[in-house]
């Protein structure tokens, strides 16, 4: 029986009726694992034990019946910049090497409480510092599609790790496009919830006010499902929405007909790639031949999204980051005479280069005389950005775009130019300014490399988002496409 490329609600079937058991996907998994994580680096930590033992308590909970629900004895990846208890957890940093948390992220013990099986920690960029995940302080990831280029970051192992069947389902984290991206580039769905729709306790922070955890799944049914356990409020994190959580599975199949749907004249970039901007106009027409109503619309204010972000995220970094000093956990260079020169020789050591740029960029833009210069202009843009979107929602339900003007692009193509590496985001970070959520769905392939559509609905309406990318979903088949690392398992 090949059970490779099956999705979530198909395995939970088959658990249900005892075709498989957890204990044997689990192993499956394992296996391509085995066969594959040599030539992907998905994986920081593997936690095979841990694993094998959620299986077999999955299986008991299956054979009696015992509150079994869809995520039972289903094996996920976890991003490693969510601790889990008593696993390394390092956000993909040489300055946390050794860390190992006692306690669960609410999102992980969320996960956990339902019965699924927790494969590993997946490697990212340093973090969540990065468009491509070779800010890793460990590997770079490869693509599965093409193992010479990048998976997207910084979701890129989470990503990487789904596309290749080293996982049923995984979570990443979203800070400017860190799950849409990489979902986009890998061929896979990734969602980008609301901010305070998810959970942030127990998520190693990059910018507290943008970070957000979401699911990166192979159908949209999947991202539903697993948004649904970790959407809600926690009140372990203040910043946490007590909105009720919609059954986002109840709208799923309800068609676009009747729905307006717009298109922003600003998310056809320069330099977009043509095969990635063909790709996603005809998903856009394949929308409209199923009832939408497709109309032009104007964010005037997104070209100032990137520069807006690149000081408020590295301002925010900047103050989590002061934190890491080697004193109380991870790696301590252990060369300093005195206190100050410890600090400084950890961090010198600790850090990566692109985090270092940050950390700096962010220290500058909070420094005296220069707040009111950039920090807060970059707010007060940040607001403009909201205000956009809230009057593109007062004639649309959704907006459609691309998730990336490119297509995976080779691993060092773009290291040497930050300011490159950078514009790769600049159709994504919006949605995290804009305070609205966005899904990435599979619309097709350009030279043989997975493209993305993105669905952009207003904030807290998570439901629409999937229900748009659903309906597109369901029309194109596209996202049955497989890596050929997960082709060569299915075979």
């Amino acid at each position: 029986m090949n059970l490779h490329g099956r999705t979530i609600h198909e395995l939970h079937q088959m658990l249900v009726d005892r075709e498989i058991s957890s204990f044997e996907l689990t192993q499956l998994v394992y296996a391509q694992i085995d066969r594959v994580e040599e030539k992907t680096a998905a994986y920081l930590t593997l936690t095979r034990d841990l694993a094998l033992q959620q299986a077999r308590a999955a299986d008991e909970r299956l054979r009696d019946g015992r509150d079994a629900t869809p995520l039972t004895g289903i094996p996920i990846a976890l991003k490693d910049v969510l601790c889990v208890r008593d696993v390394q957890s390092t956000a993909g940093s040489q300055i946390l090497k050794g860390f190992v948390p006692p306690y669960n992220a609410t999102v992980v013990e969320r996960l956990d409480r339902e019965g699924a099986v927790f494969l590993g920690k997946t490697n990212c960029d340093e973090f969540a510092m990065g468009s491509s995940n070779e800010n890793s302080g460990y590997r770079p990831v490869h693509n599965p599609w093409d193992l010479d280029r990048v998976p997207g970051g910084s979701s890129g192992g989470s990503a990487a790790a789904v596309a290749a069947g080293e996982a049923i389902a995984a979570l990443g984290s979203d800070t400017g496009g860190s799950i849409r991206q990489p979902a986009a580039l890998t061929g896979i769905v990734g969602m980008k919830p609301t901010y305070g729709r998810v959970s942030r306790y127990g998520l190693i922070a990059f910018a507290s006010s943008l970070d957000q955890v979401g699911p990166m799944t192979r159908d949209v049914t999947d991202c539903a499902l697993l948004l649904q356990v970790i959407a809600g409020h926690d009140p372990m994190d203040s910043t946490s929405s007590p909105r009720p959580v919609p059954d986002y599975l109840a709208q799923l199949a309800s068609g676009v007909k009747g729905m307006r749907l717009g298109v922003p004249r600003e998310y056809f970039v320069s330099g977009m790639e043509p095969g990635v901007e063909a790709a996603v106009r005809a998903a856009i027409r394949t929308l409209e031949q199923q009832g939408a109503s497709i109309e032009e619309v104007s964010l005037p204010n997104s070209a100032y999204a990137l520069p807006a972000y690149y000081i408020i995220a590295p301002a925010e970094a900047s103050s989590n980051l002061a934190r890491y000093d080697g004193a109380r956990y991870g790696f301590q260079d252990g060369s300093g005479r005195t206190v100050i020169e410890e600090y400084q020789a950890t961090r010198q050591h600790g850090f990566g280069q692109e985090v270092k740029r940050r950390i700096m960029l962010g220290t500058y833009a909070l420094s005296a005389g220069y707040y009111d210069a950039y920090y807060l202009k970059a707010q007060k843009v940040r607001t403009l950005i909201i205000e956009d979107f809230k009057r593109a929602f007062e004639k649309v339900d959704a907006l459609l775009g691309a998730t990336s003007p490119t297509v995976a692009f080779p691993l060092g193509a773009k290291t040497a130019d930050p300011l490159a590496m950078y514009l790769n985001d600049i159709i994504t970070i919006p949605g995290n300014l804009g305070n609205v959520c966005g899904i990435s769905v599979p619309c097709g392939l350009a030279g043989g490399l997975p493209v993305g559509l993105q669905v952009i609905a207003p904030g807290f309406r998570e439901e629409v988002a999937l229900r748009v990318a659903f309906a597109y979903e369901s029309a194109s088949g596209f996202h049955n496409a497989h890596s050929p690392l997960l082709e060569a398992a299915v075979a």
